[in-house]
């Protein structure tokens, strides 16, 4: 049987040894390992998928019958349906709240008990609430879902954001693990996650093992922020970490566990002190064994840096401990940023504007008076500063749209 992978010694900073040093020792070579550069600004979950089971609410169908805007749990919610590949018919969601309701399997008929029911929080729901709250939150909605609702067993994605490390183009040879599905991706220019599947272009993007499995993605956390206009909020969460640099690039470990997984370590692990099978169903009693589940990932994907020893980051990362009890994040106003995005938005926005403004004859005055009184002229502003252009500059560039608008096409068309 071949040995376990052995970690390198850590030492702190006055070289005693120590599980937190972030300075390495190979004892079998000698060489040493300085990661004291590597900083953890985020680590904790990033997704939950809770099932339940039970049998649908007479009224919920009635709100598919036309996709649009709907109320629903005292929110407005935007219903359709959605592709078979899902397993459910149906959605709701309030991307404001950060939530995503699947509803209706495919595998149960409409009064049948079945799980009829998936919930899908996101990161910005998770960190605005206390496991419990969450918890609480999603068994609401869930009884006004189904009737008798039962959480079945929750998915959960735990992701760790590091500034000071980059994956190395040798990476993918040096990830050993049980799973033979790989696929490399280079560079972002879109991204579905959930899916698993990207359109990239410069190697520094990976995703290892079965969605029905254990999954380990690592990517730039940058670049899909950015692709998803989420770099704000994220910027909001990675300031509140010590050592935080905005210029630089994030890149994020995460592990996603499929419901059946979590499902195989709840009815497999005893309490040492009872003897009981410790049967965690839901996100909140799943919350204090987040930690081992962790820790399982980073055994079951082993990054090595020649075979029977960990790289020294794999050993950073396998030690991250979970905060045992995380309080709430206590939400500041972030705002939208031009760098927040890739803005295209911005773009848009101006070509629309100038036909407007070339369709109801505004002077290349009065159009810049119009634009300079938007709520968010700041985010227009500073998408072109970003592109090396002031405040004159950008008057001028309108000006001159307007007036190729009208000389081309005219000022009523």
């Amino acid at each position: 049987m071949a040995k376990a992978p052995k970690h390198c010694i850590a030492l702190d900073d006055d070289l005693q040894e120590s599980p937190w040093g972030r300075l390495f020792v190979d004892d079998s070579t000698g060489d040493t390992f300085d990661l004291r550069g590597v900083n953890v600004i985020h680590f904790g979950t990033d997704t939950v998928r809770q099932l339940y089971r039970g049998r649908l609410q007479p009224h919920i169908l009635a709100l598919f019958e036309e996709p649009g805007i709907v109320d629903f749990a005292g929110k407005r919610w935007s219903a359709g349906r959605i592709g078979r590949d899902s397993g459910y018919q149906y959605r709701l969601q309030n991307a404001d709240l950060g939530v995503i309701l699947l509803i209706k399997s495919f595998h149960a008929k409409d009064d049948a008990i079945g799980t009829h029911l998936k919930i899908e929080m996101s990161p910005h729901c998770i960190q605005a609430h206390s496991p419990r709250e969450l918890q609480t939150l999603m068994d609401d909605l869930a009884d006004q879902v189904l009737t008798h609702a039962t959480a079945h067993q929750a998915a959960v994605h735990i992701a760790m954001d590091v500034q000071g490390w980059a994956p190395p183009q040798d990476f993918q040879p040096h990830l050993h693990c049980r799973s033979r599905r790989v696929r490399q991706y280079d560079g972002v220019d879109s991204i579905e996650w959930a899916s698993s599947s990207a359109t990239y272009g410069r190697g520094e993007s990976w995703l290892f093992g079965s969605p029905s499995g254990i999954q380990l993605a690592v990517y730039d956390k940058t670049k899909e922020a950015i692709a998803k206009d989420k770099l704000d909020y994220w910027r909001s969460v990675w300031s509140q970490a010590d050592g935080y640099q905005e210029e630089r690039q994030v890149f994020r470990i995460e592990f996603r566990f499929h419901h059946s997984i979590v499902e195989q370590f709840s009815q497999g692990s005893v309490d040492y002190q009872t003897g009981a099978v410790v049967d965690f169903h839901d996100y909140a009693s799943l919350h204090d064994h987040l930690d081992a589940l962790w820790r399982y990932g980073c055994d079951a994907y082993r990054y090595l840096r020649r075979p029977g020893l960990y790289d020294p980051f794999w050993t950073v990362v396998s030690r991250q401990a979970l905060p045992l009890d995380p309080q709430p994040v206590k939400y500041k106003r972030y705002h939208k940023t031009a760098s927040g995005f890739s803005g295209k938005n911005v773009e848009l926005l101006l070509g629309n504007y100038i036909s407007c403004a070339a369709r109801h004859r505004l002077s290349a005055c009065q159009a810049w008076k119009a634009l300079e009184s938007l709520p968010f002229f700041d985010v227009i502003e500073d998408h072109y500063r970003a592109k090396g252009k002031n405040t004159y500059d950008l008057r001028r560039h309108i000006r001159q749209l307007l007036e190729e608008r009208i000389v081309r096409w005219g000022q009523a068309i």
